[in-house]
């Protein structure tokens, strides 16, 4: 494809504000000065001076930055034709600009910005895939009433893998398996025996007998090396929800509930993605899951990429493509296609030039609620416990998550991770246990709670 070609019907750069000035909307912010078809001349944040601190960062001139506390200080500052950083939504919202980029990754938070978006008849670029797996089709069909777009973001793995997995079946491939590398490498030194990974180190890890797959059991060498790994954390909320978001749009299920996750080499991934009968973990086709990258020090990483393995339908032709590189299942059974890459905001435009030129969504037409990403103890948690949702990958200390079958949120069901996040308990819970939406001092009147009430009602109708 030509993009320039698939673009040319803009007749005008497409305007955009951006929510949540983090890792992921300063990249934004920094990389749309440079895409020619689009404007980003609005941020928003937890306080307009945050606002004003990322739009400098962005490589904005000061003097053309306002900071604005009001509807109509921001309406002035529009027509003068600056920046403007403002700490509210609602500020900007009437403002004649097209897409709201929401990246704040704060579930309460994006729950209001988005339906500010949608009642201000904006598309809606959906960065904070926590807001996502809690109502994310049903926020999709919402605004689709108003002749409005939601989409997911390029330049975040739920949207890469998307892509990626339904042009291998536009393509005619057999899909055995398709998913993500974890945020962060297990970068192992054999001459020290040092292992690191995401800031932690452990010495004397002893990896360097599990460190060829060979014609070893795959079973016992991924039991091996998640001993040898036993210190660090081995399944992480973030690569779940992301999963699930893909889950929900393609009908692609994990293979269990809280993935495999193993930790392997990148040349391993079609081998240990594949059937049981062709020696790798699988029970069927299309499943998702995640690994986690094993290297030494001076190998490639997967840099957070996406694949999917598929299986060799033409042996010849796979034959010849491995022979260029391409990487083939020791069976030969199996082959992986992969990016290796995620961006973030730096490759977003793609998304957000779709949802305002073409009008189209990344996540296509069948976006429902398939599964939600649920929440389970992983210690026993006192009444009164407020389930305090912080870091750097919005976790819940003593809180896990998993997936299930997707339903209604009666008094018995399991309450969605991020619909838990912040709830107080009203009862004890066990280790193991999970947690019900009875078991929570809930917000009823909060955005979010709205949002999800209407989804079921729009796709569970026969079960309330």
């Amino acid at each position: 494809m030509n993009y320039h070609d698939y673009y040319a019907t803009a007749d005008r750069p497409v305007e955009t504000c951006v929510v949540g000035t983090g890792g992921f909307g300063q990249s934004f912010l920094a990389q749309a000065q440079r895409v020619p078809l689009m404007n980003t001349r609005i941020a928003v944040d937890l306080t307009a001076e945050s606002a004003a601190s990322g739009l400098r960062a962005a490589g904005i001139d000061p003097r053309q930055i306002q900071v604005c506390e009001s509807a109509r200080d921001a309406k002035t500052s529009w027509e003068r034709g600056d920046y403007i950083a403002t700490h509210d939504l609602a500020c900007v919202s009437d403002l004649p600009f097209d897409v709201v980029v929401e990246a704040t990754g704060q579930p309460q938070a994006a729950a209001r910005h988005s339906l500010i978006a949608v009642e201000a008849e904006k598309h809606l670029a959906l960065v904070t895939k926590e807001l996502d797996s809690v109502v994310g089709p049903g926020l999709k069909a919402l605004a689709a009433e108003r002749g409005r777009i939601v989409t997911t973001v390029d330049g975040d793995q739920p949207s890469l893998l998307i892509g990626l997995a339904t042009w291998a079946e536009v393509m005619g491939f057999h899909l055995v398996a398709a998913g993500k590398s974890s945020e962060y490498d297990f970068v192992f030194n054999p001459a020290s025996r040092r292992l690191t990974s995401n800031e932690r180190s452990a010495e004397n890890v002893d990896l360097e007998g599990h460190w060829t797959l060979g014609e070893r059991d795959i079973g016992e060498i991924l039991a091996a090396r998640n001993n040898a790994i036993a210190g660090f954390p081995q399944r992480a909320v973030p690569d779940l929800c992301e999963l699930m978001v893909v889950a929900n749009a393609t009908g692609l299920q994990p293979d269990r509930l809280d993935l495999h996750a193993p930790l392997a080499r990148i040349h391993e991934v079609p081998t240990i993605f594949s059937h049981r009968a062709d020696s790798g973990i699988l029970e069927g086709d299309r499943r998702l899951d995640v690994f986690h990258c094993l290297r030494k020090p001076d190998e490639i990483s997967f840099a957070g990429g996406v694949f999917v393995v598929v299986r060799c339908d033409d042996p010849k032709s796979w034959d010849i493509l491995a022979q260029k590189g391409h990487i083939v299942s020791r069976t030969g059974a199996n082959a992986m296609i992969f990016l290796p890459r995620h961006l973030l905001g730096l490759e977003a435009a793609t998304s957000v030039l779709d949802a305002a030129i073409h009008r189209t969504s990344g996540y296509g037409s069948d976006y429902q609620p398939r599964y939600d990403l649920i929440a389970v103890a992983t210690e026993d948690l006192p009444a009164g416990r407020v389930l305090a949702m912080g870091g750097h990958h919005h976790t819940i200390s003593g809180v896990t998550a998993e997936f299930r079958s997707a339903g209604p949120l009666t008094d018995s069901a399991p309450a969605p991770f991020y619909l838990a996040a912040d709830c107080r308990l009203t009862a004890p819970i066990s280790k193991g246990q999970e947690i019900r939406m009875s078991d929570l001092e809930l917000q009823e009147a909060s955005d979010l709670m709205k949002l999800r009430r209407e989804q079921d009602a729009r796709f569970f109708s026969h079960r309330l």
